[in-house]
């Protein structure tokens, strides 16, 4: 482990022992001792009343947060990230007694506008603090740590020289092939976590007594009822969506762990097993693409390289983002405000720190738009600010919305019309804008699209397994003597992947997984990664596409603007299906766009995987 690793975890540790907090049973009892004295039935008035005065509040709010999450992110020093966190604390703070207030209104018949705002306010925060003293702050220095420890995951040679942090990691192991090497990286990447268990079962016990106070059985059930369906019904329907989705991923597993046994040997990476995760280079997001090298055709064309075709037109980064404005423009989207290009940042600065994390902005909910992009001249990055622009254009369309409707149809839409924005990034589209002669011929299509199923294929089961395993430990069913014995046997079931040493519940590897440190649910990855598809397909059909999906660019089709349009400007003041239809004619996700989209690689693994073992 790193020397600063260590350190990091050492002094986690003494906090946790230093720290004299409240057990969660004698929290149980504090919050039933504590019960309110009764109080008037409240009225329909008195809903609306609540409603907008926490509107009110909650925009100057959010202004503030935002505003200083900005220069923070821009320009990082200890005076941005204190505003930051000062901001985001009072934000966060009236968060979660706003949503206490909500609850006071449940079972009251209200206009539907009323009642979805109400809803709005008692999930939005991922998490919520019982309202009794200590607890907020208490929760707000867990999350605080949490992401702390995560951050400060770090490898050092055994010498304590070359370190690596997080991002160093994820590069390296997509670059070595000694399979000695590639254990040692995967097991110092995870050494951290071990220091956040006793931290997350805390972090368990306040989130349930927060969501039992506004009418939950536990946090679980919260998170679940962001969807407007029944919070027993959700887990059925991401089964349903899975189970259509998962042949083609039992086809990626099995050509994948194949030539993984072709490189390492069988005695390594046997048939009909799960693959020793070290092996894959997943540092905690369940993608894929670090084998890609290995599992590429030998006898098709590779895929075409967009990022040398941007550098023989010497395209620069602001070049970029020009494109990702005519592009949206092609579809009737007005142009971006002058100040976009006058503030966003798309270069790292030479004078600062920045955390240039990608990421699309509007600061007063009006049309103070911005861009944070350290932008390379990639591939992946040119259609990653496609992606970003696409959700800064989403924020720009629901402006005019009450301001508790200021956001996504439901938590995935967001990341979703981006997704969607990206896919039409393809080699037609460079054509048109004269940065590639010629599109490739079909031979190159299954490259693109195994490239594109290793990371994006590969992921779901993970996004689905990770809030699977938190769900089961705020009911309960799993206790903390046991929660990476769970962790494991989830990500067999799901993933087909197994840990490549002796594990025990001190390692806590679930905390190597992004999403749980930083407290946030992994259902709205999952859904998105479908739904981004739902959309291309409907909104190529708008434009008039009659060939395979994978090659459609919605480019230049103003039908299809007004399509995706009309979903963004609706932000949440209607139902998440509502939101659907008006795109795609459908009221249900289904992933029948996504196999679409994936047929012609689902074809070529079926000629590979034939007299393989496949399965686990």
């Amino acid at each position: 482990m790193a020397p600063d690793a260590a350190r990091a975890g050492a002094a986690v540790n003494a906090m946790n022992r230093a720290r004299a907090a409240l057990s969660a049973s004698l929290l149980t009892a504090l919050l039933a001792a504590c019960t309110p004295a009764a109080t008037p039935a409240p009225t329909p008035a008195e809903a609306e009343a609540f409603v907008s005065a926490a509107e009110t509040r909650l925009l100057a709010l959010r202004e503030e947060a935002t505003r200083t999450a900005w220069f923070r992110e821009t320009s990082l020093d200890g005076v941005t990230s204190e505003a930051a966190a000062s901001a985001a604390a009072a934000l966060t703070a009236a968060a979660a007694e706003l949503a206490r207030g909500a609850a006071r209104f449940d079972g009251l018949d209200l206009p539907a506008p009323t009642a979805r705002k109400l809803t709005l306010l008692k999930t939005t925060p991922p998490t919520v603090a019982p309202d009794h003293a200590g607890f907020e702050a208490e929760l707000a220095d867990i999350l605080a740590e949490l992401e702390l420890t995560y951050s400060a995951g770090a490898y050092c040679s055994a010498a304590g020289h070359d370190c690596l942090d997080r991002n160093g990691l994820e590069r390296t192991v997509a670059e070595l092939r000694d399979t000695d090497q590639l254990l040692d990286l995967w097991h110092e990447g995870r050494a951290i976590a071990s220091t956040m268990q006793s931290r997350y079962e805390r972090l368990v016990a306040i989130a349930n007594a927060g969501a039992v106070e506004l009418g939950y059985a536990d946090a679980g059930e919260r998170w679940r009822s962001v969807y407007g369906l029944p919070p027993d019904v959700l887990p059925t329907e991401l089964e349903r969506l899975w189970n259509q989705v998962r042949p083609l991923y039992e086809s990626l597993h099995c050509h994948v762990r194949s030539v993984l046994g072709e490189e390492y040997g069988t005695a390594i990476a046997p048939p009909g097993e799960a693959i020793p995760a070290h092996l894959l280079g997943d540092l905690g997001d369940g993608r894929w693409s670090a084998v890609y090298g290995l599992a590429a055709p030998r006898t098709r064309g590779r895929s075409y390289e967009p990022t040398r075709q941007l550098e023989r037109n010497r395209v620069s980064p602001s070049d970029m983002v020009r494109h990702g404005e005519r592009f949206l423009g092609s579809l009737g989207f007005d142009p971006l405000p002058d100040t976009f290009w006058e503030r966003s940042l798309f270069v790292r600065p030479t004078d600062r720190d920045a955390l240039c994390r990608a990421g699309a902005w509007n600061l007063d909910g009006e049309n103070d738009l911005r861009l944070t992009m350290c932008l390379g001249v990639t591939g992946d990055d040119f259609a990653a600010v496609h992606r970003e622009l696409a959700r800064a254009y989403y924020r720009w369309a629901y402006r005019s919305r009450d301001p508790l409707f200021r956001t996504g149809a439901n938590d995935a839409f967001l990341e979703a019309a981006g997704d969607a924005v990206a896919l039409s990034v393809t080699p037609a589209y460079l054509v048109e804008l004269d940065l590639l002669d010629r599109a490739p011929s079909d031979s190159y299509d299954v490259p693109f699209l195994l490239r594109k199923a290793l990371d994006e294929i590969a992921a779901l089961p993970f996004a689905l397994l990770v809030d699977r395993w938190r769900w089961q430990v705020f009911a309960g069913e799993v206790r903390p003597d046991s929660y990476n014995q769970a962790w494991w046997e989830l990500r067999a079931a799901y993933q087909g992947v197994r840990a490549p040493l002796p594990r025990n519940e001190a390692d806590f590897h679930p905390g190597s997984s992004r999403r749980v440190p930083s407290n946030q649910p992994a259902v709205p990855d999952f859904l998105a990664g479908i739904v981004r598809f739902q959309l291309h397909r409907a909104l190529c059909a708008a434009a008039g596409n009659d060939g395979p999906l994978h090659r459609c660019s919605i480019f230049g089709s103003p039908e299809a603007g007004a399509r995706l349009w009309a979903m963004m400007e609706m932000g949440a003041s209607r139902p998440w299906p509502d939101a659907l239809e008006v795109v795609t004619g459908a009221r249900q996700i289904d992933t029948s766009a996504l196999l679409d989209y994936f047929a012609p690689l689902a074809a070529w693994l079926d000629e590979q995987n034939a007299g393989r073992s496949c399965g686990w």
